[in-house]
């Protein structure tokens, strides 16, 4: 059975080379890396090509990047990976056995955050109750997901954010979700930027109106909006 790691990537220059070369042991037992490149001006692309099976480019937007990976994946397993978020080893063993077992199947791994601070050891044991609580996966828990699945489910929605929810919400209706307690390991960037506070109750609020029926083009402009 053979895992197919898809990397959406948007101007990931300074980290994308590092990413992917942690993935070489991948390649090695046989699997593949593909990255889908959102119209990088940073050379991120270029980059990819080394380290990765296949490059391809296609619409900006992290649901259209991954389904065209998907499109273009051989595997049986696809792998939705974020370029800032690292796999725990031998990832490929844990991934098949999980979905061996009773396949159709899907999931995601228990996350760690990279930051040290105390607040981010709350922030992640949070995540990880959610998770496991809702049945909701998202993108920084590495979903993967049998192919046969993500193909009845018609792959992700194509929505500007909260794409990971909405096909969370599908899959659930056909299978329960596996989840494994190895970890990622997952860039506390986006939370060191913008303070951890503002942050937390920023997602919770996005989260929250996205339930609500909100546009998710509104909660994509409310989400990259860096004022107070």
């Amino acid at each position: 059975m053979q895992l197919s790691v898809i990397i959406p990537v948007l101007n990931e220059a300074d980290r994308i080379v590092a990413s992917a070369r942690a993935l070489a042991p991948l390649r090695a037992r046989g699997h593949e890396v593909i990255c889908v490149d959102g119209g990088s001006s940073d050379g991120t692309a270029t980059l990819c090509e080394a380290h990765s099976d296949l490059v391809i480019g296609s619409g900006k937007g992290r649901a259209r990047q991954m389904n065209a990976g998907a499109a273009r994946a051989s595997g049986e397993v696809l792998l939705f990976l974020h370029a800032d978020t690292a796999l725990p080893e031998r990832v490929d063993e844990l991934v098949i056995d999980a979905c061996r077992d009773q396949p159709p199947r899907w999931g995601c791994f228990d996350v760690t955050l990279s930051g040290d601070r105390f607040a981010f050891r709350v922030i992640e044991s949070t995540m990880n109750l959610r998770t496991r609580i809702s049945g909701v996966v998202t993108g920084d828990k590495a979903m993967f997901v049998d192919r046969t699945l993500f193909e009845t489910v018609g792959g992700y929605p194509d929505l500007p954010l909260m794409e990971d929810v909405a096909i969370s919400r599908r899959l659930k209706r056909l299978a329960s979700p596996v989840f494994l307690h190895d970890r990622v390991v997952a860039s506390s960037r986006y939370w060191e930027r913008r303070g951890i506070a503002r942050s937390v109750i920023r997602m919770w609020a996005l989260r929250l109106r996205y339930f609500l029926g909100t546009d998710p083009a509104r909660l994509e402009r409310a989400y990259y909006d860096e004022s107070p």
